[in-house]
């Protein structure tokens, strides 16, 4: 089989009161297939239905044989990766290469960083073959020399690929099509992102205008149908025969006339009356979904104090036989920090280095990390269900006001990862940082909640410390750069900065964004 088809598909999870996919009609071929929606729409549940780890309630779904979804959580490798590494096959030795894995990365999978992880699950999939592949964010946590290795071996797969993805290149790179998901429904478009939202837009722009022109419609009509009406209650008036005299013949012809006028004239009325509810029909069916209102204000201010955070000069162990080195770090109270260097550099490392030597009060400290564990995603959600009705209330519109469904994140059973990055950010919203810090903050967050947090952060007042691969965010909030930069080969001395340090992983500060 060389498509897979879904034929009017429906699914609801156990305990949701409303059916997130309803009556789905669509059928995807070879080449890859982006999946676009916002957080908590329903791809990942998609991708899931597509490869058969979910079921669907109603309908049915024809799919070739072999199908693999490529999971968006890094927390555990693929279970064929150890197969996959132990291979010698021409395959094998193909997808190493083109994606740089080494062959201890499994046994030290507990050190190495996301993207390294990220990169094994891809090399992993690609070597499977699959009729179907499913890749839910694959460049999340990825530098930008991995995010181009990652497109290249992406598109040496010949199968039927279905791509969740925010990150635009890729999606344009990659994608022939796109399955737009709008809960109950999807909907196919020709192209990748960039082209399928701008039809999208196009066809948005004509239902407005088809709207105004079909109010004018229903206005004139109004019009119309009321002005019949005043000329029937004066016929009614008029075909009266009460007090006429039996010999007044042209009285009575008059109200015989009247009679036929008024039977025409109904009939014609309930002809307009019709015709004005069928254009009120079309426009209502044309009338956009209700954009929900976005846009959130961070409330922070800066520290009284002259650092918010203090860093002694140190190392950390990152593996068996690297370190991390460092200088004497110092955050001051409006400092705004882009923390930068390629995947596996210890970037995580060092923020969690310095989150565990905080003395701020916990208030006081907005701390995402790049990854919450499954366990800890339920716990925080949990934390959340429980919070006081006010501050729940005030967290959700948060949550609304970050692009997702309040009612759908508290009844779902496990939320999506950037649904769990906005639960974070909400339940926090409420107070007054002194300091954030983020890790990879755009990570599985959806574009338009990407431009609401990086506008929330470019109006706070209070300290920021950013760790992220989107060259555009950090520009457009930070103001210094902490990088850190692996020593040459061989362990030489590596002049970073004002410093000149020998080791095999360095990090340096103060240097200009």
């Amino acid at each position: 089989m060389s498509s897979l088809i879904f034929h009017s598909v429906s699914f609801a999870y156990d305990g949701s009161s409303d059916a997130l996919f309803s009556g789905i009609d669509v059928g995807v071929g070879a080449g890859w297939t982006g999946i676009l929606g916002a957080n908590g729409c329903g791809k990942t549940t998609l991708l899931r239905l597509a490869c058969g780890e979910l079921v669907p309630r109603r309908g049915r779904i024809d799919a070739p044989a072999t199908r693999v979804c490529c999971p968006q959580r890094t927390d555990a490798p693929m279970p064929e990766s150890a197969t996959f590494l132990a291979s010698n096959d021409r395959e094998a030795f193909r997808v190493r290469g083109l994606l740089g894995i080494d062959g201890d990365w499994l046994r030290r999978w507990g050190t190495l960083s996301d993207g390294e992880r990220k990169r094994m699950q891809i090399a992993t999939s690609l070597w499977l073959a699959p009729d179907v592949l499913a890749a839910d964010e694959p460049t999340n946590h990825l530098d930008a020399a991995a995010r181009e290795m990652v497109l290249e071996a992406l598109r040496t797969y010949r199968g039927i690929g279905l791509l969740v993805s925010h990150d635009r290149d890729l999606l344009d790179g990659l994608c022939a099509h796109s399955l737009v998901v709008s809960p109950p429904g999807v909907e196919l478009r020709a192209g990748g992102y960039t082209a399928a939202m701008r039809v999208i837009r196009e066809e948005e722009k004509a239902a407005r205008e088809a709207r105004r022109e079909l109010r004018k419609e229903c206005a004139r009509l109004e019009h119309e149908v009321e002005a019949r009406r005043v000329r029937a209650w004066k016929a009614e008036e008029e075909k009266s025969l009460r007090g006429v005299a039996p010999r007044d013949h042209d009285a009575r012809e008059k109200a015989r006339a009247a009679r036929d006028h008024d039977r025409r004239s109904g009939h014609n009325l309930r002809q307009l009356e019709g015709r004005l509810r069928r254009t009120a029909e079309r426009e209502s069916a044309l009338s956009p979904t209700p954009l929900r209102q976005l846009g959130i204000g961070l409330r922070s201010r800066p520290s009284d104090r002259s650092a918010v955070a203090r860093v002694a000069a140190g190392s950390l162990e990152m593996g068996p036989t690297r370190r991390l080195h460092f200088p004497s770090l110092e955050i001051q109270p409006r400092d705004r920090i882009a923390l930068t260097g390629p995947n596996g550099s210890g970037k995580s490392t060092l923020v969690r280095h310095i989150v565990a030597g905080l003395t701020l009060p916990p208030e006081r400290v907005l701390y995402v990390p790049q990854e919450l564990s499954r366990e800890s995603s339920f716990g925080l959600l949990e934390n959340v269900r429980g919070l006081p009705r006010k501050r729940l209330g005030a967290a959700m519109q948060w949550v609304s006001r970050l692009g997702s469904d309040p009612r759908r994140v508290l009844e779902s059973r496990a939320p999506s990862p950037g649904e769990v990055r906005k639960l974070l950010l909400a339940v926090r919203m409420v107070d007054e940082p002194h300091l954030i810090l983020l890790d990879e903050p755009t990570n599985h967050m959806d574009l338009p909640s990407v431009e609401c947090l990086e506008s929330a952060l470019g109006e706070t007042e209070c300290a920021l410390l950013l760790v992220s691969h989107d060259r555009r965010f950090l520009e457009a909030l930070a103001t210094l750069e902490w990088f850190i930069a692996p020593i040459t080969a061989g362990g030489a001395t590596c002049h970073v900065g004002r410093r000149v340090l020998s080791s095999t992983t360095v990090v340096s500060s103060g240097r200009p964004f």
